[in-house]
């Protein structure tokens, strides 16, 4: 799942960006391996999530309101639309886009 996220707030803020991944890897149900957080020289925030079921990433454009991120999640069925409240709640977004793709479907 892609998502696009404009009118937000807390997006130069390191803390909100590891507790918005960790908030979507808890409510997708994976298995969380590692997590990291860089901040940017003058703003902005890059967060990856390294999880079993494959990883997820927020990156951050405080100057625009906008973060871009991808929710990516492998083998057992899970729902990455989980992570849409979890988004709203840490970034407060006016106005969110979904896009969703499956990847991989061998021999379909």
């Amino acid at each position: 799942m892609i998502l696009e996220l404009w009118g937000c707030s807390n997006l130069n803020s390191v803390p909100a960006v590891e507790q918005a991944l960790r908030g979507v890897v808890q409510a997708c149900d994976m298995t969380l391996l590692d997590i990291k957080v860089y901040p940017f020289t003058p703003i902005g925030v890059t967060g990856v999530a390294v999880v079993s079921e494959s990883h997820v990433m927020v990156h951050t454009w405080p100057e625009f309101g906008y973060a871009a991120v991808d929710v990516f999640t492998c083998g057992e069925q899970r729902d990455p639309g989980v992570a849409v409240p979890v988004l709203q709640e840490y970034f407060a977004p006016e106005r969110i886009q979904v896009m969703e793709m499956t990847r991989g479907l061998i021999g379909v």
